[in-house]
């Protein structure tokens, strides 16, 4: 089974890195799974919507070609894990920009004007958000239970893609940072035998 991780941090010595390197270590470690890493800022992935993508989805024209590289990644994949700084509470515009401009109509969903026909059933999705906050702080403003509105039901659950893991990942949890470390290893060693909780 194939993995592709999505990460968008600036910092290729940022905790984000550091913990996309031991979720890949523990996906690689059975030898019976290969994995991907789209680095968007390390690959300068431009994340702004442009005519050609307003064109796509507005008449149906062929999306641009760094759109439809990154729809070949995710058509290789069986699982995609987005591991994330939060900023403002959501995605980087890096990786919000990606999804805006990957996750197209007719690629992702079909919206007929009457129904929304769900593409992407077959991706299995985990999300590590990786937050500066305390728990308390994001329990107290329900930023988290916000998020997984927004980000779990308004973009993944849309596209019928199931979302398997939906972690947040703070400084103030026990052992940080080396318990996040041991979490993504043991995440990428059981990536293929989770199931969509009920």
């Amino acid at each position: 089974m194939h993995t592709l991780i999505v990460t968008a941090h600036p910092d290729s010595h940022s905790h984000t890195h550091a913990v996309v390197t031991q979720l890949a270590a523990g996906i690689t470690t059975s030898g019976l799974h290969s994995v991907e890493i789209a680095d968007l800022a390390a690959e300068q992935f431009d994340p702004r919507f442009n005519q050609a993508d307003f064109d796509q989805f507005k008449l149906g024209t062929v999306s641009p070609a760094d759109v439809l590289a990154e729809q070949q990644r995710l058509n290789r994949a069986d699982a995609l894990v987005l591991v994330y700084p939060i900023y403002w509470w959501s995605f980087p515009a890096q990786l919000k920009g990606w999804i805006d401009r990957v996750f197209t109509q007719g690629w992702a969903y079909d919206d007929t004007g009457e129904k929304v026909i769900k593409k992407l059933g077959h991706l299995q999705v985990h999300l590590l958000a990786l937050g500066a906050a305390n728990t308390r702080t994001y329990l107290r403003r329900g930023y988290f239970s916000s998020m997984r509105n927004q980000i779990d039901e308004g973009i993944f659950g849309y596209c019928g893609a199931p979302i398997i893991t939906s972690e947040l990942l703070l400084p103030s949890d026990e052992g940080y940072p080396d318990a996040h470390y041991a979490l993504a290893q043991q995440l990428g060693q059981r990536l293929f035998t989770l199931k969509e909780p009920a």
